[in-house]
């Protein structure tokens, strides 16, 4: 069974943030920061429904207008997550236009906002097409992560950067891969079945669940779930990835960063500065390469993918790397 998602950053490490986090098993995506979205093809952009903003920086937030540009007049609910303030910012964005031709469109976009605090979900909006983009104010959220499926489960920490900065983390709860040699000596054959098989288990059905399968030679059997978990299906940690940016290393942004991210897979964190200017990165409430580095260290990721570097260091690209990578490696 392929991971349930890959993720690339959508620009070079100079440019504007945004990473595109691709769910191949679903068709759909997820886009973290929307900053210059331009590199991205509209086929890649039209998958994305749930944005995950850091800050509404301008080089974190522009892109939104492109992103709404191309999903106009599809029929879609597309999440947006947060900080305090982004139910405003969007219902700005949106007023910014004149939308008295929305009754041409036969879909309906539904934008559904929630803002992110302190201590998890705190206000939720919509905005729909078929409304006018009217703000509608929608019950609080309840705590707990962004999002948990049986696919993909997001979770957030609120990071200093003189006004509240989010970091997001990604995980695949569990994958399930088939036995293929094994489902043949059951003499069962493949099929929708098996996806239905592993939705069930992945959802914790009871054991006894009875689960109809085709056979090979044509015709029915039925096992129970637990019997097929068993015989058919395996086990695998999932994938996990963990994105940070804009923030000061202080000791209480380095205490939830390494929590959020500790053991992930890839850690796509900010570098904007070498440590040699750390006054003016703290300054600026930033982090530098060393820093960077370290913060991947401690929370024992697999991978680090630094990112958002200033172009001052365009020119000697290898020696932010190579400053990243002494924090990482450092024993």
């Amino acid at each position: 069974m392929s991971p349930a998602f890959d993720a690339h950053l959508v620009n070079g490490p100079f440019d504007d943030p945004a990473l595109f986090v691709d769910m191949p098993q679903t068709g759909r995506a997820v886009l973290i920061d929307v900053g210059d979205i331009a590199a991205l093809p509209a086929r890649k952009v039209l998958r994305v429904d749930l944005l995950l903003v850091s800050h509404a920086h301008m080089d974190h937030w522009a892109g939104f207008d492109r992103y709404l540009r191309l999903v106009l007049g599809r029929d879609a609910t597309v999440r947006v997550f947060g900080p305090p303030g982004m139910i405003a910012r969007v219902g700005h964005k949106l007023g910014a236009y004149t939308w008295n031709l929305l009754g041409a469109y036969a879909n309906d976009l539904v934008l559904l906002v929630t803002e992110v605090g302190e201590g998890g979900p705190e206000a939720r909006a919509a905005f729909r097409l078929k409304g006018g983009f009217a703000r509608e104010d929608l019950p609080p959220p309840e705590g707990g992560p962004l999002l948990a499926t049986d696919r993909l489960r997001i979770t957030a920490a609120a990071l200093d950067h003189g006004t509240l900065c989010l970091a997001f983390r990604l995980d695949e709860p569990r994958r399930l891969n088939v036995w293929g040699s094994r489902l043949r000596e059951l003499g069962l054959a493949t099929g929708p079945w098996l996806r239905r098989l592993k939705g069930l288990v992945l959802e914790g059905a009871p054991d006894d669940s009875p689960i109809r399968a085709p056979r090979l030679e044509g015709g029915e059997a039925t096992y129970s779930l637990g019997f097929l978990r068993e015989r058919v299906l395996t086990t695998g940690e999932g994938r996990s990835l963990a994105y940070v940016t804009d923030c000061a290393y202080t000791a209480p942004n380095v205490e939830r960063i390494v929590a959020l991210a500790r053991g992930v897979d890839t850690l796509f964190i900010e570098a904007p500065f070498r440590h040699a200017e750390r006054a003016q990165a703290a300054k600026r409430r930033h982090l530098t390469a060393l820093q960077t580095g370290t913060l991947a260290r401690l929370a024992g990721a697999k991978r680090v993918r630094p990112f958002h570097v200033s172009p001052r260091y365009a020119p000697d690209a290898a020696g932010t790397e190579a400053e990243v990578m002494a924090g990482f490696m450092e024993s």
